[in-house]
């Protein structure tokens, strides 16, 4: 049972910004605070009556600490934006403080390290478990010197289980969600040891939590890292899903892996993705779309969600919204008539109807009247005052009548002889009747009506920096 007569001056100061709902009522607000800055930010379980005023502030300051570390306002009170991150799947290991159990930054002694998977969970083949966490051990031996052996019945490194409630390590899971696994950092006995909680839907894809996900997270820790405030980082403490045949390790969880082991042996040093920053100058989208007055960039396995409402740019993995499409989207357009989005890679395309994906996709290009000579699509726009979308391939544009479902004749065409000098486009949407393409870190406006570019601009320009 928790003890919440510490709280008081915390819960005068602040509860009129606890978001009050049937379901929840302020005490369960301050149960998942204190529960949550418990756990990961060295809250203190007092339970003297008398140190209420001291409690309350120092519980404001560790909001403040973990608000910090996740680039969220600081306050010092549970707004809605705190709540939702304190409510996400993720890692056991705290974000802050000792949770080593040697002194300093421990690393292992030796690059060659055995592991052991002590046993299996039933939600999955016995085979699939063996391959993610063997691919979830590659994904650090390939950007440093390190190795890995599997060992059967000695004494292992790292050693591997799964594990219900309560299991004798002082850091019991909590049942389905929540917390998913937690790891030790090296050294002798439990450490480098990676618990995963059995009571978790653990898959080899998309549905519930993937394994090899999670067990890439933890073995960061089992080798030596801490938490990441990089939000596109493997070390980060949310429970981000990405397709395991797509990922990459990023280069933040490359450079703190390599500042404790060193460089890889490979000829040609690994690099990983950057996690897009918005007021980036050399910023580039892969896509663009506009979706029921939100404009959403694409970039890599993100997006950047842009409400006109918000000055801030909102940025998400893909997979979080819609977690079978694939990271890498090279074009997409809207539809408003039909409320529809149509995404493109390579020479397939889904489509979202609202905010879900349609059954039966993807579907190959083709489809739309593409020759097979089309590999990809580079960029798209659907005017709507027409009906006519546009499709930029490498130097020309094709058109596609929407109405009719077919391509219209006479296409494709020279980009230059319609758009003038915007040369191959990377990105494009139409938005209050102009048509905005991207090239690079630039865009161009571009006037249908006149047929003419009328102003040159940043790509970042919609981003308020």
């Amino acid at each position: 049972m928790k003890n919440f007569f510490l709280l008081p001056l915390l819960y005068v100061t602040i509860s009129s910004a606890f978001p009050v709902t049937p379901e929840e009522d302020e005490t369960k607000t301050l149960q998942i605070v204190e529960s949550y800055l418990q756990n990961f930010y060295g809250l203190q379980r007092d339970r003297k009556p008398h140190l209420r005023n001291k409690s309350g502030n120092l519980l404001a300051e560790k909001l403040k600490e973990m608000q910090e570390f996740f680039g969220l306002q600081v306050t010092g009170k549970p707004d809605l934006d705190t709540l939702e991150m304190m409510k996400k799947t993720r890692c056991g290991v705290p974000d802050i403080g000792e949770y080593v159990f040697t002194p300093g930054n421990p690393k292992w002694k030796r690059n060659d390290l055995t592991y052991r998977i002590l046993n299996y969970t039933p939600k999955m083949r016995q085979a699939d478990v063996d391959e993610a966490i063997r691919k979830a051990l590659s994904v650090w031996s390939n950007v440093t010197p390190l190795t890995f052996q599997k060992v059967e019945d000695k004494e292992a490194d790292i050693v591997i289980s799964f594990a219900y409630r309560d299991h004798q390590d002082n850091s019991p899971f909590d049942g389905p969600n929540g917390q998913l696994a937690h790891a030790f950092q090296p050294g002798e006995g439990i450490g480098g040891d990676v618990h995963l909680d059995e009571e978790e839907a653990w898959t080899k894809d998309g549905r519930g939590y993937n394994l090899f996900i999670v067990v890439a997270h933890e073995l960061g820790h089992s080798l030596g890292l801490s938490h990441s405030n990089d939000p596109g980082a493997l070390m980060y403490p949310t429970y981000s899903y990405t397709d395991p045949n797509e990922f990459l390790l990023p280069q933040d969880d490359i450079d703190g892996i390599q500042a404790i082991y060193g460089r890889s042996n490979a000829a040609v040093q690994p690099t990983g993705p950057i996690t897009p920053q918005a007021c980036d100058p050399n910023l580039t989208f892969d896509a663009i779309t506009t979706l029921r007055g939100e404009m959403i960039f694409f970039k890599g396995r993100y997006m950047l969600r842009k409400h006109p409402a918000r000055t801030e740019a909102e940025l998400n993995f893909i997979s979080l919204f819609w977690p079978k499409l694939p990271s890498g989207i090279q074009a997409a357009y809207e539809n408003v008539e039909k409320d529809e989005v149509l995404l493109f890679k390579e020479n397939k395309y889904w489509v979202l109807r609202g905010y879900g994906i349609a059954p039966g996709y993807p579907k190959p290009i083709y489809h739309l009247g593409f020759p097979k000579t089309v590999k990809r699509v580079n960029a798209a726009y659907s005017d709507e005052t027409t009906g006519k979308t546009y499709f930029f391939i490498a130097d020309r544009y094709w058109r596609y009548d929407e109405n009719k479902k077919s391509m219209d004749h006479g296409y494709p065409r020279k980009i230059i002889s319609d758009f003038g000098k915007i040369g191959r486009v990377d990105a494009a949407f139409q938005k209050d009747r102009y048509v905005y393409f991207f090239r690079g870190t630039t865009q161009f406006q571009f006037d249908p009506r006149a047929k003419r570019i009328v102003r040159q601009m940043k790509s970042i320009s919609w981003f308020n920096c």
